[in-house]
């Protein structure tokens, strides 16, 4: 009986231990369920390949332009884009009313400038008139001047001349005389005073008239060459004025300029292309004027077509000149293997890159794509552009880790910081501190953040320890 009892005892615990670990089963799979089922790779050593595709269009290689000349209206457009034209082929109508009223404008501007040529003629005459009156006039008072100058400085000659001739002659009386024996010494000293004092009067004389001598010939002198200089003067030439120069030039400009459209009026306003080939772009409308650029391109139709894109900064890192592309043309599977022979500034801060296509492939207005692939380094860290996050400029990723939980060990997502060194559309390559056998969660069935419980796809809900 005793035997019994323990074995319904024992029976009854095993089958309490057996009802508790269905429990946990049950109540761990249910929770477990409700988790974030998670995808995860570690990180793979590879190379980062970045790829530039675009769509373009073809467009003619070789394209020239056409000008006309500036200021016409235009009153109909003969071609349009994708035309071939020949040469002497109609391709503008100039408004025949507007061009004439142009060349009756341009007539007049012309008639201005050669009044004002005729007038400034005209005064250049008058002037070189009255110069030669000035030169006349100077040159006579020259002469005038001189005659008077040379009388004064030849009467001063004179007075010179006759104070010596008296100074000489006075001390040659004096000389002559011989003093009385009667005179007392008294009477000879006053006589031989007075000799003195008038022949001291006779020196100042002299010295008077050299000095009035030497001031005529001085102020004859600079009379003179002030009459001079106002002779060289009057000689001296004009300062060189452009006025005539510029408007003989703009009207001779004008003239060259009237004489096409008045050609251009008697072929009744026609505007002819100058060469062969096919009509690639009309850069003007019908009733707008005529500039100094292009009216309409004209390719050569034996130039080879060129395949035109737009690639953007980002992309430009990518492709460059020179290196190879490969372009697919709507409407033919074949691609094409060719080089980038082009790129320069394009719209919207973006760069437009042309290749050039093979002879007899394609034609203008043909859409496409090019591609370009470029093999970058090598990085031991790459793994699905998925896994990484950005967040207030911060890149990180999450990592399957485990802990013990509740219900024994559980795994749970874990934050780690990254630094993007290179990426393309599909993988980044990481600096960071993870291993190769660390497992990056790449996606989930339903959001979590840092520290929440997750479980991993490769498990089942019965391989959970």
């Amino acid at each position: 009986m005793e035997r019994s009892r323990k074995k319904k005892i024992i029976v009854a615990f095993y089958g309490f231990l057996i009802l508790m670990w269905l429990c946990t089963v049950i109540s761990k799979s249910i929770y477990t369920s409700k988790l974030p089922v998670v995808s995860t790779e570690t990180l793979q050593a590879k190379y980062i390949e970045h790829t530039v595709e675009t769509e373009g269009i073809v467009v003619a290689g070789d394209k020239s332009p056409v000008n006309v000349l500036p200021g016409l209206r235009v009153d109909g457009i003969a071609v349009q884009a994708g035309d071939t034209v020949e040469e002497g082929d109609v391709i503008l109508q100039a408004d025949l009313a507007d061009l004439d009223d142009y060349i009756k404008t341009q007539q007049t501007q012309i008639d201005k400038l050669q009044a004002q040529i005729d007038v400034l003629l005209q005064n250049r005459e008058l002037a070189q008139q009255e110069k030669a009156l000035e030169e006349q006039r100077a040159r006579e008072d020259y002469d005038a001047l001189a005659r008077r100058e040379d009388t004064l400085v030849g009467r001063s000659d004179e007075a010179y001349s006759q104070a010596a001739y008296e100074l000489e002659q006075y001390r040659r009386e004096m000389a002559a005389q011989e003093s009385s024996p009667d005179e007392d010494e008294e009477e000879a000293a006053r006589k031989a005073k007075e000799a003195e004092a008038q022949e001291a009067a006779l020196v100042d004389e002299l010295q008077q008239a050299a000095y009035a001598q030497a001031d005529a010939k001085w102020q004859r002198d600079q009379a003179m060459q002030e009459a001079q200089r106002k002779v060289e003067d009057i000689l001296s030439p004009d300062g060189e004025d452009a006025t005539m120069e510029v408007y003989r030039l703009e009207m001779a400009e004008l003239q060259d300029g009237l004489e096409q459209y008045r050609a251009l009026r008697d072929e009744e306003g026609q505007i002819r292309a100058d060469r062969s080939g096919l009509i690639t772009d009309i850069c003007i409308g019908v009733g707008e004027r005529t500039s100094d650029t292009p009216v309409i391109l004209i390719a050569d139709s034996g130039a080879p077509c060129r395949f035109q894109t737009a690639i953007s900064e980002e992309q430009k890192k990518y492709v460059g000149l020179h290196d190879a592309v490969t372009v697919r043309l709507d409407g033919s599977s074949a691609e094409l293997e060719l080089t980038a022979d082009s790129i320069a500034p394009g719209g919207s801060g973006g760069y437009d890159l042309g290749v050039t296509l093979p002879e007899g492939s394609g034609a203008p207005g043909l859409t496409g794509t090019m591609k370009c692939v470029r093999t970058g380094e090598r990085y031991y860290a790459v793994v699905i552009s998925a896994a990484v996050h950005t967040e207030n400029n911060r890149s990180y990723v999450y990592v399957v880790k485990e802990r013990e939980g509740i219900l024994g060990q559980e795994y749970y997502a874990q934050q780690v910081n990254v630094t993007v060194l290179d990426q393309n559309d599909n993988l980044i390559a990481l600096e960071c501190s993870l291993s190769s056998d660390d497992m990056i969660i790449t996606s989930a069935t339903k959001e979590f953040k840092n520290g929440d419980v997750v479980r991993p796809e490769t498990l089942s809900l019965f391989e959970i320890k």
